[in-house]
């Protein structure tokens, strides 16, 4: 997987920094093929364990009324689908309400909870600053998940008594190295992944999530036009893709605790 970022501007260095495993959470399911399935599916073909954590059951999305009654059980079978086809298998879900999710002490803990039990090297999530430019990519959950999730890595995640219960049942406090989040303002963009080699394992997991695309060319043309725009905003060669992450590093050799 390369990576085209200026070095000033990211702080992960993908030659010098080695990544084993990846907790990657969303509101809903389908959120992470559209934000990040080009890194996933690179970095699962280099040996990664990555995970997902979905907050919500998407039991308010599609179009057809006649579903309604499965279309939690559907979105399910569709975002197990869409994660085998680049390479996840391991999927949690939380199970609060579509559109009712909230930044909670109760969402904050189950979010410190497993990733003190999965112990990754990267937490990738959805930004908690609204994208003024395409507000479409800020649904309320997009940003209570980002905001729960920034909560939860500090101070909580490596705080031993936050939370005492989950230290009582031998989940230790993890001080997370990094920080992935996507989705967020164009202007916290800091690093840049080249997923040309990517795209097309990117689209047929999107593909997957039919419940939710009434226009599958629309989408798919839509898809190729950003990342193409996202690979020159991110100074990669004329007709690269890209995927583009506030990268935060949580906790490295400078780190204080407080500071």
């Amino acid at each position: 997987m390369s990576t085209n970022a200026p070095a000033a501007q990211s702080p992960f260095d993908p030659n010098h920094t080695r990544i084993e495993r990846v907790l990657c959470f969303t509101a809903h399911p389908d959120d992470i093929d559209f934000g990040a399935a080009g890194t996933i599916a690179a970095w699962t073909a280099a040996g990664v364990q990555v995970s997902y954590c979905i907050m919500t059951d998407g039991d308010a999305g599609g179009f057809d009324p006649a579903k309604r009654d499965e279309i939690v059980r559907l979105r399910t079978e569709e975002q197990q689908r869409a994660a085998a086809l680049v390479g996840v298998s391991d999927i949690h879900y939380l199970h609060q309400l579509d559109g009712y999710l909230e930044p909670s002490h109760e969402v904050i803990r189950e979010v410190v909870r497993l990733i003190r039990r999965l112990r990754p090297d990267v937490v990738l999530a959805m930004h908690p600053e609204r994208n003024w430019n395409r507000i479409q990519k800020s649904h309320p959950d997009h940003l209570a998940v980002g905001e729960a999730v920034t909560r939860a890595v500090y101070p909580a995640l490596e705080n031993p008594f936050a939370y005492p219960e989950l230290a009582a049942a031998g989940l230790e406090a993890y001080k997370l190295p990094w920080l992935w989040l996507f989705a967020g303002p164009e202007e916290r963009e800091n690093h840049f992944v080249d997923v040309t080699g990517n795209v097309e394992e990117k689209l047929a997991a999107i593909h997957i999530h039919a419940s939710q695309h009434p226009d599958v060319d629309a989408m798919e043309r839509t898809v190729r036009g950003l990342m193409l725009a996202t690979g020159e905003r991110g100074g990669l060669a004329p007709g690269r893709s890209a995927e583009a992450f506030h990268v935060v590093a949580v906790n490295g050799p400078g780190t204080i605790a407080g500071f």
